[in-house]
């Protein structure tokens, strides 16, 4: 996994984190680099830290600490040595890498009438290595199957953080948009149009506005847009079956999955809760929930068996969508 970010570190440190285990290197997830504090290491889920010598410990005491001027050549890396350029996604507090890989930062934010304007000092890295898992949501599409429409349930998938959501949405995305169902039963359903809204870029991993990742010849992607309007924009402009959301929570998330629903579309969202009863806590999501928004709930987890995915009928079907018409039908079955 480490090769897949070599080209953005800086070459000692990349030499260090080389030596790690190999069983350290098979499940690498995030490297943490803070200025003069210890560098930490998420592997399989477990927190640890770099030894001066490449090794792995849980005493933080025994951790090698980057100077600023790694911290510098890292930062240096990561932007193309061209702060000015990167200016946006700085403000936001993160950059997305060639990779699909996703670099957290933190420092000093600069204000200009109340907001962001800028992060300054960046003394803080979080490299979140991305996986792309094709075959990931195989199971659960045929859960989530419509057999009516020939498409899929409007699904809300929940989960505690790091536990594949974006993952199964991600290949979500690439089964309804490639038609590549994975039961016979599903066999001469068309391919939908999907549109993503990636307001953080983790879905597609879009850079310079193309997807890194595979999520299907159908789709269209919203790159760095806040999903509320993204929907919306993507409703009005490229009349998508399918939708697709990251994270959603806010009242003018819950307005834009409504009007989604309204007009026929399928949403398939993520959302922070472990269970569907804490889900059901949070004001926005009860109300989608008990409004029928959403017609599938998936609460991911993990049990002494590993990853499971447990798919939840709810009580209020999602509105019906418009049937496809006899001549977008025949369309759709000579794609």
């Amino acid at each position: 996994m480490l090769k897949l970010i070599a080209h953005l570190l800086p070459p000692e440190l990349y030499e260090r984190l080389r030596r790690l285990p190999d069983s350290v290197h098979a499940g690498l997830e995030e490297i943490r680099i803070r200025e003069e504090r210890p560098l930490e290491i998420v592997s399989l889920d477990k927190s640890g830290f770099l030894t001066e010598d490449g090794g792995w410990s849980s005493n933080p005491q025994q951790a090698f600490r980057p100077s600023g001027e790694l911290c510098r050549k890292l930062l240096g890396r990561l932007t193309g040595h061209s702060l000015y350029a990167m200016e946006e996604e700085l403000r936001k507090g993160y950059i997305t890498v060639t990779g699909g890989h996703r670099v957290g930062l933190a420092g000093r934010t600069v204000l200009e009438r109340g907001d962001v304007k800028a992060i300054r000092d960046i003394g803080g890295f979080n490299i979140r290595i991305a996986r792309e898992a094709v075959g990931a949501a195989d199971k659960l599409a045929q859960q989530l199957a419509d057999a009516a429409r020939r498409s899929i349930h409007s699904t809300l998938l929940i989960g505690p953080p790091r536990m594949g959501k974006t993952t199964m949405l991600r290949d979500l995305a690439r089964i309804v948009s490639s038609g590549a169902w994975p039961d016979t039963a599903m066999a001469g359903w068309p391919g939908r149009r999907v549109a993503i809204v990636d307001e953080r870029s983790e879905i597609a991993a879009s850079v310079k506005g193309v997807p890194s990742f595979d999520v299907g010849p159908r789709t269209d992607v919203m790159d760095a847009c806040p999903k509320a309007e993204g929907m919306m924009m993507m409703l009005r402009s490229m009349s998508p079956e399918v939708i697709m959301a990251d994270e959603i929570g806010r009242p003018e998330d819950a307005a834009a999955v409504r009007e989604a629903a309204h007009s026929g579309v399928a949403v398939v969202a993520t959302a922070h809760a472990s269970s569907l009863e804490e889900a059901r806590g949070r004001p926005i999501l009860r109300e989608l929930l008990h409004d029928g928004a959403f017609s599938r709930c998936v609460i991911l987890g993990r049990s002494r068996s590993g990853f499971e995915a447990r798919v939840v009928a709810l009580q209020h079907a999602a509105p019906t969508a418009r049937e496809p018409t006899a001549a977008r039908a025949a369309g759709e079955a000579g794609t």
